[in-house]
């Protein structure tokens, strides 16, 4: 089984980046799997522009290299922080450029990823309780294009007041015991998801039944 994890971080000391590797080890806990890691930031992606879906596009060749990443693996993981109620802007750039093979060719509308499994790593200098309560629907663009490109959303996890003071920014997470452990329990169940969907090709009911709604939605709002 292959996991691919993008780290979307531009810091060296990088709290998103630290707990994507506690998440790896509990991957590689629960199953024999090749984990491939990258850092977003060392890949050069010019700005996507709508040109990209025409047959005059030239591919960066970086570009090909990560597409290709993303389509052999089973399962992927992104870890971001959040800035000023986003996420990088190479990480939303990217997520551009995913439609490129993310979507059908023909329509551009309709998701090629077949249910591949994601999940996100968000950390913050907030709060969980203001990520619950605002800052989970200004990053919700970057779930919901893995959405519209067929991927499965498998969860998320979010770790909030990532700074080591007020105005400080830093590496904090490598001292709380506590979220390293739940982490890498994540990181166990997402191997054990991926792996289910690699072999039967089929999601728990729970996924399934959100699928069908959001491809009702889709049917819905296609004829509006």
């Amino acid at each position: 089984m292959n996991i691919l994890v993008l780290v979307c971080s531009t810091n060296k000391q990088s709290n998103s980046e630290f707990l994507a590797d506690m998440f790896l080890k509990g991957a590689e806990d629960a199953c024999a799997c090749n984990v491939q890691k990258l850092r977003l930031i060392e890949f050069e992606l010019p700005q996507f522009t709508v040109d990209c879906y025409t047959d005059n596009c030239v591919f960066p060749k970086q570009y090909s290299q990560l597409k290709n990443m993303i389509e052999e693996a089973d399962g992927v993981l992104i870890a971001t922080p959040i800035w000023n109620f986003g996420v990088p802007a190479h990480l939303k750039n990217f997520i551009d450029w995913m439609g490129c093979f993310g979507l059908d060719p023909e329509t551009r509308t309709k998701g090629t990823l077949e249910g591949k499994p994601f999940y996100f790593i968000f950390t913050g200098g907030a709060p969980k309780a203001v990520w619950k309560g605002l800052m989970r629907f200004t990053t919700m663009f970057v779930r919901e294009g893995i959405r519209y490109y067929g991927g499965t959303v498998a969860g998320l996890y979010y770790e909030g007041r990532c700074t080591p003071g007020r105005g400080q920014f830093g590496l904090v997470v490598d001292k709380r015991e506590e979220s390293m452990k739940a982490v890498r329990n994540r990181g166990k169940w997402f191997a054990a998801f991926t792996d289910g969907y690699k072999k039967s090709h089929r999601l728990p009911l729970r996924h399934r039944l959100f699928e069908r709604v959001y491809k009702a939605g889709q049917r819905v709002a296609a004829k509006i």
